[in-house]
């Protein structure tokens, strides 16, 4: 009887583990498809590839270049939470330090501005391996990710995300 109550106790803990790891292999696999843009919204990365018509050559030297830049944003916005948190933190205090306050704006304007910067940097670089109508393309969707923060290519459930 013992051996019986372990076996189904290992079934129930094999058939646990497997739809553990079924669900997050579903969901990398969903999540690997959208690449973040600097401007904080996911894109279909295909969806961008086909549409600029790159070649395997451009398309390679485009994520080799943007893997890293994603990264180092992605380090840079989580110290701009770390700052906003501190942020907030004096402003509960009983007599908010408008001096420290000051201080905490101006390191996330800072961090902000920087990151500003690397986008741009990062358009040019990756504008430089475009001939000029996928350059027209590629620009023209940065245009209209800036200014009116719809994505092309992204289903409606991800472009708020």
């Amino acid at each position: 009887m013992k051996t019986n109550f372990l076996k189904f106790i290992l079934v129930v803990s094999l058939a646990l583990n497997i739809s553990i790891l079924g669900t997050a292999g579903y969901l990398y696999y969903k999540n690997s498809k959208y690449v973040s843009t600097p401007f904080g919204k996911k894109i279909n990365k295909e969806f961008l590839f086909k549409e600029l018509s790159l070649s395997s050559e451009q398309k390679k030297m485009i994520e080799g270049k943007s893997i890293p830049f994603r990264a180092e944003i992605e380090g840079m916005k989580g110290e701009i939470v770390k700052k906003r948190k501190s942020l907030i933190d004096l402003i509960r205090q009983e007599n908010p330090d408008r001096e420290a306050i000051d201080n905490v704006i101006a390191e996330i304007n800072k961090i902000q501005e920087e990151i500003q910067r690397m986008i741009v940097i990062h358009i040019l670089e990756e504008k430089s391996l475009l001939d000029r109508g996928q350059q027209k393309k590629f620009l023209d969707f940065i245009e209209n990710a800036m200014t009116q923060g719809r994505q092309i290519g992204c289903p409606p459930s991800i472009e708020h995300d």
